[in-house]
Order: structure tokens, then C-alpha cells, then sequence
């Protein structure tokens, strides 16, 4: 990997695993019966959400950028209404990750300027990466607002950070 590309892989390594970690605060505040609970009949379950997000990332970086064989089954992630715990749910969203992130780290730097088919779809491999980032950091503020909305509680993503600072 060339010296250009390392901020790339290593900023979007960062909020792979960042993006995953604000997933798992949010899991220890809800109950199972919440991960499941639909908001109304147009909307996802945080359950829906993490399938739909491992299918996401399986798709576009394991099959896209792995050459993983695409087994998604993109309609049945929305249409899951619970069978898998919250425990569950999370260990197969970060195995997910945790497998794309070894993909992405070891890319050649090649890779991120060829186009390959993924989905409906045909994009390079930075457009490729760039979405997964984006697509999880998307869901993962739909689990916040849901928590957020369900606890009534400050979540404390942020730890003791002064974000009022500024350097």
C-alpha cells in the first residue's frame, strides 16, 4: 500500500470500529424486546438494522473487494422480526467488520482505483470503502436517535472529551 493511501484505510478502519462501538453502548441500554421494536410499519427494527448492516458490509467489501462468494439475502434482513438475541446480532456485526477490515487493511493499492461489479452496482475500491463507511455511520445515528428516543438518556459517546475545546 502506498504512503497516500494509508490515512484512507486507517481513517476508515477508525470509524469501522468507532461506528461499531456506539452499536454495542446502544445494545447494553435496550431490552431484546426494544432491538426488535419497530417505530411504526415504514420503519426498521435496531434488529433489521445490524442484519441489514452485516449483509451491507458482507456484500460491497467481503464479495466486493474479498471476492467472497455473495450469499446476501438483502429482503430477508427487513423482513426478520427477532429469533436472533441482541448478543448475537452484535457478535455477527463485528465478526463482519472485523473480516472487512482485514480486506481493507491488506488491499493493494491497485484495488482501490479498479472498478469491480458489487450489488447493482460498479465502483472502485475507494468508492467502495467510502460507502460502507458512510452506510454504517448512517444506521448507526438511526440506533442512537432510537435509543435516545426509547431511554431517554444521555448515551455518553464522548466519555469525559471537552468538546466545547478547541486547539
Amino acid at each position: 500500500m502506498s504512503t497516500t493511501d494509508k490515512p484512507f484505510i486507517a481513517a476508515s478502519i477508525h470509524f469501522l470500529h468507532w461506528n461499531v462501538e456506539r452499536i454495542a453502548a446502544c445494545l447494553n441500554e435496550l431490552t431484546e424486546e426494544e432491538v426488535w421494536q419497530r417505530p411504526n410499519d415504514n420503519s426498521n427494527s435496531v434488529g433489521n438494522q445490524l442484519l441489514h448492516l452485516r449483509g451491507n458490509i458482507r456484500q460491497w467489501i467481503l464479495t466486493g473487494l474479498g471476492g467472497v462468494a455473495d450469499e446476501r439475502q438483502r429482503d430477508e434482513e427487513f423482513s426478520a422480526s427477532g429469533g436472533i438475541d441482541k448478543t448475537e446480532l452484535y457478535k455477527q456485526l463485528t465478526e463482519t467488520v472485523n473480516e472487512a477490515v482485514d480486506i481493507i487493511r491488506n488491499l493493494p493499492s491497485h484495488h482501490l482505483i479498479e472498478e469491480r461489479p458489487v450489488q447493482a452496482f460498479v465502483h472502485d475500491g475507494t468508492f467502495i470503502i467510502l460507502h460502507v463507511v458512510e452506510h454504517l455511520s448512517y444506521h448507526t445515528g438511526q440506533i442512537i436517535f432510537w435509543t435516545k428516543l426509547v431511554k431517554d438518556k444521555d448515551l455518553k459517546l464522548y466519555g469525559d472529551t471537552n468538546l466545547n475545546q478547541t486547539n
